[in-house]
């Protein structure tokens, strides 16, 4: 009897060490990322002629973003194309039409691209440190600061999510 008891006071002992909680504890213990939250994209393919890589279109999507809903209308054998008909959903419709009112720049890229590189240009004669990046020093009068327009917003009476001290 004393060694049926002493083995059951054994058994106890050990297994109150244990502490595996195994599938019935979801939480993450590491550091690591979630691998339900991770999503595969499709394979970066560089095309042997660069000429054919098709132009930005407003309402048009990366050539690697994963796309389940066509991918499962096209695996159930029908058209994965009619999921978007014209590559802009209806909802962006008039905007795409305000913001294309006055025509549209076709080489709005390089135009925008020369006007920066002028701007910071003419900023950087006055420094002493030209040669360095001046692009934050050259935009600083035009950013905003974001605790003086939460304090403009609350006091104007707009609600308002909380935000970090500062």
């Amino acid at each position: 009897m004393g060694k049926v008891i002493l083995i059951f006071v054994a058994m106890l002992s050990l297994a109150a060490c244990a502490n595996d909680r195994g599938l019935r504890d979801l939480r993450s213990n590491g550091g690591g990322p979630d691998e339900f939250g991770v999503m595969p994209v499709n394979p970066l393919i560089l095309p042997s002629d660069t000429s054919t890589l098709p132009a930005p279109t407003p309402g048009g999507t990366n050539r690697t973003d994963p796309t389940p809903n066509a991918d499962a209308v096209a695996v159930l054998g029908g058209n994965p194309n009619a999921l978007a008909p014209n590559g802009i959903p209806a909802s962006d419709s008039a905007l795409i039409a305000a913001a294309g009112r006055n025509g549209v720049d076709p080489a709005i890229r390089s135009t925008l691209a020369a006007e920066d590189a002028s701007f910071r240009n003419r900023r950087a004669r006055l420094s002493i440190f030209g040669g360095r990046d001046r692009y934050f020093r050259a935009y600083a009068g035009q950013a905003l600061d974001a605790y003086a327009e939460l304090e403009r917003f609350r006091a104007a009476g707009v609600a308002t999510p909380s935000a970090p001290p500062q």
